[in-house]
């Protein structure tokens, strides 16, 4: 069997006030060409289908459409809740739509209703959608700490216990062991895995619907192995990768980079870039070959949809003038201009030659010039009316005025003293 590991579509979502609705229609229909040109049998989504808990009509309508052309295509189709989803909302209609090939595994107590398939080559696949578990609920209902980690190993433990009862012949009349390849599908933090500047921060402590940025250091190409020792980034919000053993292969969901965590544990990465720090990713998804209950292997697949990203820095005479960065004339672009002064007119002038110009930052360079002194030291330094007016315009804009500025400044004084002088002798 064939499976496509996919997750984070985060339908509805738009780009430093850009929508990406198109790009995500484009890299949906790139997905189910690879359904269809691979022979793919099963799509897995690990969570966060959509951007947000209440979706508009439109993200709805693409939804709609995807899945139609999936299983059009000749795929089942399995799709857990994330963190940005609302999980009724997204399991609306599900057992009607399980009949179609579609299943939606949105509750906690879906844990343990595996989607069970017959693999061509052999065995079976027995597939367990773990929605996103908020700890204090699941934690609750399920009588363990609320914690990310023990709530995900209780899920894990449930579903071991499960697949022994279900599959090894200790019930439904099952007189001998079947050869099955267990999958589970969870969305999470797992810890070791390189985060990005677009995931919402899943810690145990934050309410829910909270967004947060998730600066987290380590491999921001996304590509790389990610060994837990190199890259382990301590918070309450992530879950040992140790927990998952003894599955077969678990589709992973949350982080936006595609990376592997061990051989059997793995994040397929959002199909598009989400952050300027993913401009480096190779977005796609992973195919999973299994046969005779066993994973034989994982291979990549990549689309490409939209425009790509651009991050630049430098002096602004650079970025305006340097022709080695006319590659990123045509993509969305952040670009941080490091002049100790700040430039006039930058952005402006940047978005003539980058008219996909989002994100434009100032950062003047480690030890470069620098306005050390306060307005108030500047105020108390002037030594006359002009000099307080060109010291609010450096202060604020960071640069000195420049010769016109100060001619208007000079003569917008000259006429105040005049209509002063002449109030004070009309009075």
């Amino acid at each position: 069997m064939l499976i496509l590991h996919t997750s984070d579509w985060h339908l509805g979502r738009s780009f430093h006030g850009t929508g990406l609705l198109e790009a995500q229609r484009e890299v949906l229909g790139q997905m189910a060409a690879t359904v269809r040109d691979r022979g793919v049998d099963l799509v897995l989504v690990s969570g966060d289908v959509y951007d947000r808990a209440l979706p508009a009509a439109d993200a709805v309508e693409v939804l709609d459409r995807a899945l139609a052309e999936l299983v059009t295509a000749g795929a089942a189709v399995v799709l857990t809740s994330g963190n940005h989803d609302s999980a009724i909302r997204l399991g609306f209609g599900g057992h009607l739509m399980g009949a179609s090939g579609v299943h939606f595994r949105t509750r906690m107590d879906q844990v343990t209703a595996p989607v069970v398939l017959e693999d061509p080559d052999g065995g079976l696949v027995a597939v367990y959608g773990v929605p996103y578990l908020e700890p204090r609920h699941a934690g609750q209902v399920w009588e363990v700490e609320p914690n990310h980690t023990a709530v995900t190993a209780e899920a894990v433990r449930r579903i071991r216990e499960d697949a022994a009862a279900r599959f090894g012949g200790q019930e439904h009349e099952q007189e001998q062991e079947q050869d099955v390849a267990v999958v589970a599908m969870a969305h999470l933090f797992a810890a070791g895995g390189a985060g990005s500047d677009s995931e919402r921060d899943i810690g145990a402590e934050a309410p829910e619907n909270h967004v947060l940025k998730n600066q987290v250091p380590g491999n921001q190409t996304g590509q790389a192995d990610c060994a837990p020792e190199e890259l382990l980034v301590g918070t309450l919000g992530q879950v040992p990768v140790s927990v998952f053993e003894g599955i077969d292969y678990v589709a992973l969901g949350h982080l936006h980079g595609r990376q592997r965590m061990a051989e059997t544990v793995r994040y397929s990465g959002s199909p598009l870039p989400y952050s300027f720090s993913e401009a480096n990713h190779t977005k796609g998804g992973l195919l999973v070959r299994t046969a005779g209950g066993a994973v034989t292997g994982v291979e990549t697949v990549d689309w490409s949809a939209g425009r790509k990203l651009a991050v630049l820095r430098g002096r602004i005479e650079d970025l305006l003038d340097n022709p080695d960065h006319a590659w990123a004339e045509d993509r969305w672009c952040q670009i941080t201009v490091t002049d100790p002064v700040r430039p006039p007119q930058a952005y402006r002038r940047l978005k003539e030659r980058f008219d996909g110009l989002l994100n434009f930052v100032l950062h003047p360079d480690v030890g470069a010039a620098a306005v050390t002194s306060t307005y108030a030291a500047r105020l108390a330094a002037a030594t006359s009316d002009l000099e307080v007016c060109t010291g609010f315009v450096e202060h604020v804009r960071q640069r000195p005025a420049s010769a016109s500025e100060t001619a208007l400044l000079t003569a917008a004084l000259a006429e105040s003293r005049t209509a002063l002088e002449y109030e004070g002798g009309a009075a």
